[in-house]
């Protein structure tokens, strides 16, 4: 037997994500390690370890992210860095945003570096802006790097704050010719705000992110912060050969275990890069997985794996009310997660996914809420259940409202109303 039924896989899948039963505090490392957590919008990565382990309060993630050494020995922290940093955000996968450990950060940092004749993950929009300067890329990305290093000293409020200025760091580098154009407003975007320079500098953030010269900070009320690796957790990201390769495994392992069966191109839209840097990244992995079929067509499992794939489907528990742009929402075989491509388009949208509902690992409704004050108001819209597994309305109404009610908490809000459809 090769081929695992939808069941299976969705049960798969949630025990992969940490979503099959809650966990405990200390699993904290591994729930976040899991596959990093997205974070955009701001707080999407809390939802996410909320969902998991839902005795983590707001006050105890920000002191695993941004470090408070006595408040996490009190707290029976997991075993943090010696700044008291458990977790790290950086740009990360798909250029986004991510959360993750810090003694992962190879995996989600430095694995996601392209070889020579790869193109860098996040930098396509760059074009207009090179062909305008007249400039390549490449040496504009190394003065770049020359001048990041001033961060080792330095922590820089607000996304625009830090292009601009790093783009004036950068100016004394330039050709005195390019000068000039450097500092005219970019076309597009917004140019009140925005340089040529600061433009370029944003897209080349993210391949500084992967080489560990730019991370996030603390979020600050006019907005996040950033300095570098180093001084933000008193140390270099390796970056020699033999560690990166093994980040590169690491990072493979990682999809395979929470979004397999899958294959390379499912894996280059996941990591937002080339199929050239995915293949690459696959092979490295080979000879640890294992071929089999979903609905007919190849794809491929660690082999240690397996038994986990094809054991009876668990799900003890069987409800959840996931926030958007949660990791298991990020599967990209869809139809996996509800296989009505109308109802696709209903999860999956150009800007602001709604939250899911899931029954069994399947996709059966979404939700929203508003935020009006201290207070939210909740719809539910639930789709006809074609398996006939729900409970009865009344209880499945009171169990939903009780979910909502248990994260408008987490968040420190109330609920003023919940309507479900």
């Amino acid at each position: 037997m090769n081929e695992p039924n939808l069941a299976q896989i969705r049960a798969f899948r949630l025990r992969a994500h940490h979503l099959d039963r809650t966990y405990a505090y200390e699993d904290i490392p591994e729930a976040v390690g899991a596959c990093g957590m997205q974070n955009t919008p701001p707080g999407a990565w809390e939802n996410a370890l909320y969902h998991r382990i839902p005795s983590c309060s707001l006050v105890q993630m920000e002191q695993l992210l941004y470090g408070d050494p006595k408040s996490l020995e009190n707290s029976g922290s997991p075993k943090a860095s010696e700044t008291g940093r458990m977790l790290l955000q950086a740009w990360s996968l798909r250029g986004a945003p991510f959360v993750f450990p810090v003694s992962e950060s190879g995996a989600f940092l430095s694995a996601l570096i392209p070889q020579t004749d790869e193109p860098w993950i996040y930098t396509r929009g760059i074009t207009l802006a090179l062909d305008y300067l007249g400039m390549e890329m490449e040496p504009l990305l190394e003065l770049l790097k020359q001048v990041m290093i001033r961060l080792d000293n330095a922590v820089i409020t607000g996304k625009n704050s830090l292009d601009q200025t790093l783009a004036e760091w950068m100016l004394p580098l330039l050709p005195k010719e390019k000068q000039a154009l450097w500092n005219q407003p970019f076309m597009y975007g917004e140019p009140d705000s925005q340089t040529v320079g600061g433009a370029v500098v944003s897209f080349l953030l993210r391949p500084c992110a992967f080489c560990g010269l730019v991370v996030f900070g603390r979020r600050l009320p006019e907005g996040p912060s950033f300095t570098s690796f180093r001084n933000w957790l008193g140390g270099s990201l390796p970056l020699n050969e033999t560690a990166r390769k093994e980040a590169q495994k690491a990072l493979v392992r990682k999809y395979l275990h929470c979004y397999g069966p899958a294959v390379p191109a499912m894996f280059a839209d996941w990591l937002g890069c080339s199929k050239e840097q995915a293949r690459r990244l696959w092979a490295a992995v080979s000879e640890e997985m294992e071929e089999v079929r979903v609905c007919g067509k190849k794809a491929w499992i660690l082999a240690s794996d397996h038994d986990s794939l094809f054991s009876v489907p668990d799900f003890s528990r069987p409800l959840l009310l996931l926030n958007g742009y949660d990791p298991y929402l990020d599967q990209r075989d869809r139809a996996v997660l509800q296989p009505d491509r109308t109802l696709q388009r209903k999860i999956w949208r150009t800007v602001s996914n709604p939250g899911a509902v899931i029954f069994q690992g399947k996709v059966i409704g979404i939700w929203t809420s508003r935020k009006k004050g201290s207070g939210l108001d909740v719809e539910v819209t639930l789709w006809k259940d074609a398996e006939g597994k729900l409970s009865e309305e009344a209880a499945l109404f009171r169990e939903l409202s009780g979910m909502v009610e248990e994260w408008s908490a987490f968040r420190g809000l109330s609920v003023r109303g919940i309507r479900i459809f």
